[in-house]
């Protein structure tokens, strides 16, 4: 009897996505200046600087932008495009779907400490990531292996563990609120 392939997982929604640039601070003027978008984090991710930008309190970014960009006005900039989950078990369900894929590759997962994410490339290379919140928020970027064989709690457990001594730890609700009034501030409906 065949094996029954797994549907697509019904519990995504659209949530960021980042872009591949030549200039890191005009990039960011611009989205500051024109869109009205507000830095939330930056730093240095595998090498190179990258910011996350928001207009939203309830997302820690919308936007990446992060240096890399190559080639001409042709080149792809897209950095990935990002998909929320429900749950650490939709992000092991989609694991499972991965490796079913012998068109998709680079399978990697992530643990950011705010979120645990699943990235991959599509059959053209196109960077993808699936991910789940966590309840907490730490300083980013962070990129550390994430072993979605450990229980939910482990994974719990372990996030807590690994990043609750950062000066920056603390619960997701008490730094959305705090961006909140930095875009209330900025004179930005929230």
């Amino acid at each position: 009897m065949p094996q029954s392939i797994p549907g697509p997982p019904t519990n995504l929604s659209f949530s960021h996505v980042g872009f591949y640039v030549h200039d890191l601070p005009k990039m960011e003027a611009f989205y500051t200046r024109v869109l009205g978008f507000v830095a939330t984090d930056r730093g240095i991710a595998r090498g190179a600087p990258i910011v996350f930008l928001s207009r939203d309190p309830k997302e820690h970014h919308q936007i990446i932008l992060a240096e890399g960009r190559t080639g001409g006005p042709e080149a792809r900039v897209v950095n990935q495009v990002a998909l929320r989950a429900g749950s650490l078990q939709d992000l092991r369900d989609m694991a499972d779907i991965l490796e079913d894929e012998s068109e998709v590759s680079q399978i990697d997962p992530i643990n950011h400490g705010n979120a645990w994410s699943l990235y991959f490339r599509d059959p053209e290379g196109n960077r993808i990531e699936v991910f789940v919140d966590s309840p907490w928020y730490v300083e980013q970027p962070l990129i550390e292996p994430l072993d979605l064989s450990m229980s939910d709690d482990e994974i719990h457990d372990r996030t807590r563990s690994a990043y609750g001594d950062s000066p920056t730890f603390r619960p997701a609700e008490e730094w959305r609120a705090e961006f909140g009034e930095k875009l209330r501030a900025a004179g930005l409906p929230v």
